[in-house]
């Protein structure tokens, strides 16, 4: 199990991950679009794992 502290850098770090994978698919979406598929793909796991953690993040809190 995680601690409160571990979970909070977790979700930092996806949090950032996603919108870095989100503004690279930006970026390169007029060059190679499959790319950028892949790219944005990455993005939506990256954002749904910060959700689950967040939503558990809340649950310890309460």
């Amino acid at each position: 199990m995680q601690t409160i502290e571990q979970l909070k850098t977790r979700i930092r770090e996806l949090g950032k991950l996603a919108a870095q994978l989100s503004q690279q698919a930006v970026d390169v979406s007029t060059t190679n679009h499959e790319q950028s598929k892949n790219m944005m793909r990455q993005a939506r796991e990256a954002s749904k794992q910060c959700q689950i953690l967040i939503q558990e993040l809340k649950r310890h809190n309460y």
